[in-house]
């Protein structure tokens, strides 16, 4: 995991009242966080995911883990960095 990526376990989701499993494999993708429950996917993307590579590789994803009802977050890593309680409160607004 990256910094980041430990930073929103440790602080936030690996004590959330729902269960949430990291570096789950979904049809082939590993996906940084999810959360059945909840039918959540949360990414934290690095600067990779900005190359016109990322960006398609990362679209074609989203687009096959949309096909199975479960919804998206991206955040940046600069989000994470500077913008923690905010990314914590985002992720409660799309559980509702």
């Amino acid at each position: 995991m990256t910094p980041q990526e430990r930073q929103l376990w440790y602080c936030y989701l690996s004590k959330h009242r729902l269960h949430w499993q990291r570096q789950r494999v979904i049809s082939g993708f590993i996906v940084d966080f999810y959360c059945h429950a909840a039918k959540l996917v949360i990414e934290i993307d690095g600067k990779q995911h900005y190359t016109e590579q990322g960006i398609a590789y990362d679209t074609e994803r989203t687009q096959v883990l949309q096909g199975y009802g479960l919804k998206v977050l991206r955040y940046t890593n600069q989000q994470l960095e500077c913008n923690f309680q905010e990314v914590c409160w985002d992720i409660e607004k799309n559980l509702l």
